[in-house]
């Protein structure tokens, strides 16, 4: 099973767990069965049209996915998928 690392924001929806198990064939589809035990994360992560938010980064290792096959880039049983928001602000 891929483990997937949940940002601080998130983890409201998941009973405050950080690190979660889930067995899929593709980000896309970790995505979606996240969904199916902590609703309302996809609602979060991706736009009307299925795609990453553009402020959110989700990367499997260590590579973004936008880089790979996006939401069909493939998860093996012992890859880590790790959500990431984008941070802005700071003094101008």
């Amino acid at each position: 099973m891929a483990t997937v690392l949940v940002p601080t924001p998130l983890r409201r929806l998941t009973g405050g767990q950080s690190k979660l198990t889930v067995e899929a064939g593709s980000v896309g589809s970790v995505l979606h069965a996240l969904d199916a035990q902590y609703p309302g994360i996809v609602a979060k992560l991706l736009d009307e049209d299925g795609n990453v938010k553009r402020f959110i980064n989700i990367f499997l290792n260590d590579h973004e996915i936008r880089t790979l096959q996006g939401l069909d880039t493939p998860v093996g049983e012992s890859d880590k998928v790790s959500i990431v928001p984008a941070m802005a602000g700071g003094q101008g």
